[in-house]
């Protein structure tokens, strides 16, 4: 298992791209021409802009529907296999699952806080963490993100990371006055996690060098089994993970 085959979901229309539909698609469809492995060039589409999507000619290979409505959209044409919702106050996992009742082939990612969990995830459901956004409050704490990644390994919890994560290794944002989460960061956290450590000192580090000393030594079983719980993460830009990981020489 190639720790960084479709990794990164294709979130261009979101913050802080946002591309137009037209612009979003046709960088889509030339993703998907390229092939490039560590796209899994599933189009994440909010539910409002989705009938604008339908009335267009290119249709993307996969789509990611991510819940802004207070009703989902009928989306029987089109070929979505993940809903990305936020768990609604004093809803339980569970509960939304039973409620929303997807037809088979379609996932449903619950966006909970970072932080240490005591919930219930049925089988066939995951999770989605925010790991950034257009404020500083909105990246959590290493602690938070560490305890959080510790409960998905120990409850064999898959989950899809979202926002913030610009870049492969975390960096300081002076725009923001906050440290940006790396998405090799979080990755490497979560083999660490797998083979029984605590992920919060390799989500912390700035040290490229040691990141890609770790991610260059990370064992088949152990990439097998983070990817299996870390699904993807959701990037504005297609371009910089490839970029920056082709700079690390962690990919050819």
């Amino acid at each position: 298992m190639n720790l960084y085959t479709a990794l990164v979901d294709d979130a261009g229309l979101f913050p802080p791209t946002s591309l137009h539909m037209d612009e979003a698609l046709a960088r889509n469809q030339r993703d998907l021409e390229r092939g490039d492995d560590v796209l899994t060039h599933r189009f994440l589409c909010p539910a409002s802009r989705l009938e604008r999507l339908r009335g267009k000619d290119y249709r993307p290979r996969r789509i990611g529907l991510i819940a802004d409505t207070s009703t989902l959209p009928d989306w029987g044409d089109l070929p979505v296999d993940y809903v990305e919702m936020k768990l609604p106050p004093d809803t339980s996992v569970e509960e939304l699952a039973g409620r929303l009742e997807l037809s088979a082939g379609v996932r449903l990612f619950a966006e909970v806080p970072p932080r240490k969990m005591s919930v219930d995830v049925p089988d066939g459901v995951g999770l989605k963490v925010r790991c950034g956004g257009t404020t500083a409050d909105a990246f959590p704490p290493v602690e938070h993100l560490g305890q959080f990644i510790r409960s998905c390994v120990e409850n064999g919890i898959p989950f899809k990371a979202s926002a913030g994560l610009h870049h492969a290794v975390r960096h300081f944002d002076p725009s923001l006055g906050v440290d940006r989460h790396g998405f090799l960061n979080l990755l490497l956290g979560v083999c660490e996690a797998v083979e029984g450590r605590d992920p919060a000192p390799v989500l912390r580090t700035t040290d490229v060098g040691h990141l890609v000393r770790m991610a260059t030594a990370v064992q088949e079983d152990t990439a097998r089994r983070a990817r299996q719980l870390m699904v993807s993460y959701g990037s504005c830009s297609t371009s910089t993970p490839i970029d920056d990981l082709r700079t690390l020489g962690l990919i050819s």
